[in-house]
């Protein structure tokens, strides 16, 4: 199998109003196509950045919470390359997010951090 590049990342939001208001109007996602499937009761947004989709965002009546975290088996974060991310963290203040304090990738140099979606979801923004 030859992989040539992801596709999408998928997730299910506990509150789809609250998530689609995350990831459109704070970090700036555009709207692709939004679709209810009223056979399943359920959303399915399809986002994009930069006109590359990237997230299917879905709402589902009552999805069990997933394992507590950080390390829980499974899909551990998602990352978003950003140009300066002390401009990036600034303004996830202005939104009322707080980040985790910025560290240093000790194999490239790079600047990163972490930060939570509406589900708690972590989040890394990573400048480069």
């Amino acid at each position: 199998m030859k992989i040539k590049s992801l596709h999408h990342i998928a997730i299910i939001a506990s509150d789809y109003e609250r998530s689609k208001e995350f990831y459109t109007q704070v970090l700036g996602f555009e709207i692709m196509q939004e679709i209810y499937r009223a056979e399943r009761d359920s959303y399915k947004l399809d986002l994009a950045i930069n006109g590359q989709y990237l997230i299917e965002l879905f709402s589902f009546p009552n999805p069990p919470a997933r394992p507590s975290r950080p390390e829980a088996t499974g899909l551990r974060h998602i990352a978003f390359a950003v140009d300066d991310i002390q401009e990036a963290v600034a303004y996830l203040a202005t939104k009322h997010i707080v980040a985790e304090p910025i560290r240093i990738d000790e194999f490239t140099g790079k600047k990163f951090t972490f930060f939570s979606d509406p589900d708690d979801l972590p989040v890394e923004i990573y400048e480069g």
